[in-house]
């Protein structure tokens, strides 16, 4: 059973199920597992052995006053520290590799789910909670596997041992002392499931601090050049306030849990002293036996008191499990489907499309064919719905209503694969990875040589800016390309394109960051890229949209006019008015 499946099992909310996923993600780790379980037990007898060897230790010393004993005794109390010293390190270690190496595989697992969610997922979860899961959430689950699960195998086998020994001694006695670990029991059940709770509200409140600091470090320069730092700041501050109470309320918990286990100790303890006194004083129990069962009783209290706190720290981790749990029971994009090479003839038939949680529908009706090799243009104002149609063609969205053809193909009948390898894809959005040149350029296409990489940059009028670099093509463009001018990150993005060679070109205001200069050159690299291929673009400017053999003109998410250049600017208001505002501003330049 791999990862993803011991999560999504069906199992009813319950300790024991959340206990059993623990297991079972511990299984892989099985050898070291027995031998952390091993080491635990051998941890837990040393710990009866030394209440134990109380009685004989008292009787032979007192009875024989042996000095050689004297000098064995301290000897033998070393020995059985260090041997529990000595084994409490193992448990200890095998114990934290395990968790370190459960939670290395649940990133794994995470990050390889990230890839497979839709685009859906990712307009309604925030980069901030997702990483907090994966840090934050795992972490604490690290702990629990490292030390909470570990103290429940060695403190509860050492509970076990001692108390044997204790009945063993005087076992009325023992008994009697006993009589305070229901009451234990029961309050740490009644305070582990407020904390089960409170946990799992940290755990969002933390996620809420990361999404604002992930989201403070993409947005700097805008905050900056806005003046919002204060504002920023305030927003984190009541974020991490919130948080912090929390967090002290699982303290609180923690702590009443620990107060409670304390007093019932010290009554459990009052009890025992008093009647073992009783007996001693009465000649009903020798004075070796009742230090020896003392001893195991003030020794098996220590773990009983480390065991309240492993059930709410289990608590915290059950919190964990349930938001790790969310992320894989989303639904991965759909596999499988035809997959061959696309000519790139595409048919929207009577499309409409509402995004999620959204009352308006962003496309409504939407239906024309584009042949292949055709060049057409989608125009209109912003929010009309011209992204969401590429972003349906692209597979990122699925139609609400309709069907969307590829060479006679519904693409719900396509491999997503198929479609996106048969697609080129250059958006106003300048994704970079914080990577070398080569590398952002190799998405087009991995297998390409040195030789086809420089080809695309000149064909993009990239390679002289490149070769200026103090590294070349091997020059790393920092996150999201901020080492880069925003022209220079824009031909970055043409060049993978058209190292791709797709069939359909998407250019969805692929020229907006270049200055009149650059977008001159561009555009001639873009004519050539663009013969013999489907191409969409998606623009404002006029020498951008003249190359189009059809217009689209599109709004308020349905379609107004389709035609030429001509006879769009004659009969579509919204053309005309986005054709002379153009007009306007290439007269001021």
């Amino acid at each position: 059973m791999n990862i993803k499946e011991i999560f999504i099992k069906e199992r009813p909310n319950s300790n024991l199920s959340d206990f059993i996923i623990f297991y079972e993600l511990s299984k892989p780790h099985f050898i070291r597992l027995i031998a952390a379980i091993i080491s635990g037990a051998i941890l837990a007898a040393i710990n009866g052995a030394i209440a134990w060897l109380v009685k004989p230790a008292l009787d032979y010393f007192f009875l024989h006053k042996s000095k050689v004993l004297l000098i064995l005794l301290p000897l033998s109390i070393i020995v059985l520290f260090f041997l529990r010293g000595a084994f409490t390190y193992l448990t200890n270690y095998l114990m934290s590799s395990i968790g370190a190496k459960i939670v290395r595989s649940i990133r794994k697992e995470i990050y390889d789910k990230l890839l497979l969610l839709p685009v859906s997922f990712f307009s309604k979860t925030t980069s901030g909670s997702v990483i907090s899961r994966i840090l934050n959430d795992l972490s604490l689950l690290h702990s629990t596997v490292a030390h909470t699960i570990k103290d429940f195998f060695v403190e509860g086998a050492t509970v076990i041992v001692l108390a044997g020994v204790a009945l063993f001694r005087q076992w009325e006695l023992a008994l009697l002392s006993f009589i305070v670990i229901p009451l234990m029991g029961y309050s740490i059940s009644k305070l582990g499931k407020i904390m089960k709770k409170t946990a799992f509200r940290t755990r969002k409140l933390i996620s809420e601090v990361t999404h604002i600091l992930n989201e403070t470090l993409l947005c700097m320069k805008i905050i900056k050049a806005y003046n919002m730092q204060k504002k920023m700041s305030e927003r984190h501050e009541k974020a991490l306030t919130e948080h912090y109470r929390n967090t002290m309320r699982e303290v609180r918990i923690d702590e009443f849990s620990r107060f409670m286990t304390e007093i019932l100790g010290g009554i459990g303890v009052a009890i025992i002293l008093f009647y073992g006194s009783y007996l001693v004083i009465s000649e009903e129990l020798s004075v070796s036996s009742f230090f020896s069962f003392i001893a195991a009783i003030l020794m098996i209290y220590t773990p009983i008191r480390r065991l309240s706190k492993v059930y709410n720290n289990f608590q915290q981790g059950r919190a964990v499990i349930e938001r790790i749990k969310t992320i894989f029971l989303e639904e991965d994009e759909r596999e499988g489907g035809i997959d061959k090479k696309l000519e790139g003839n595409i048919v929207f038939d009577n499309v409409s499309f509402k995004y999620p949680e959204a009352t308006d529908y962003a496309l409504k009706n939407v239906s024309f064919e584009i042949k292949k090799g055709e060049v057409v243009a989608i125009v209109g104002m912003s929010g009309a719905g011209k992204s969401t149609i590429v972003d349906i063609l692209a597979g990122f969205w699925v139609p609400s209503e309709g069907n969307v053809y590829i060479d006679g193909i519904d693409i719900s009948k396509l491999s997503l694969r198929t479609i996106r390898s048969n697609i080129g894809l250059v958006t106003q959005d300048l994704i970079l990875f914080n990577d070398t040149i080569r590398a952002n350029i190799l998405c087009g296409r991995p297998e390409a040589n040195d030789e086809e990489i420089e080809n695309a940059a000149k064909a993009a009028f990239a390679h002289e800016f490149i070769v200026q670099l103090p590294e070349g093509y091997n020059t790393v463009v920092g996150e999201r390309g901020t080492k880069l001018s925003g022209g220079q990150k824009q031909r970055l993005t043409i060049a993978r394109a058209i190292l791709k060679n797709p069939t359909i070109l998407i250019l969805d205001e692929a020229t907006s960051s270049l200055d009149a200069d650059s977008e001159r050159k561009v555009q001639l690299a873009l004519e050539k890229l663009m013969v013999g291929k489907t191409t969409i673009i998606i623009a404002h400017r006029l020498s951008t949209l003249k190359k189009a053999s059809r217009v689209i003109v599109i709004n308020k998410g349905c379609i107004e006019k389709i035609g030429d250049h001509k006879e769009v600017l004659s009969e579509s208001l919204i053309y005309k008015e986005l054709y002379l505002l153009q007009s306007e501003e290439k007269k001021a330049d």
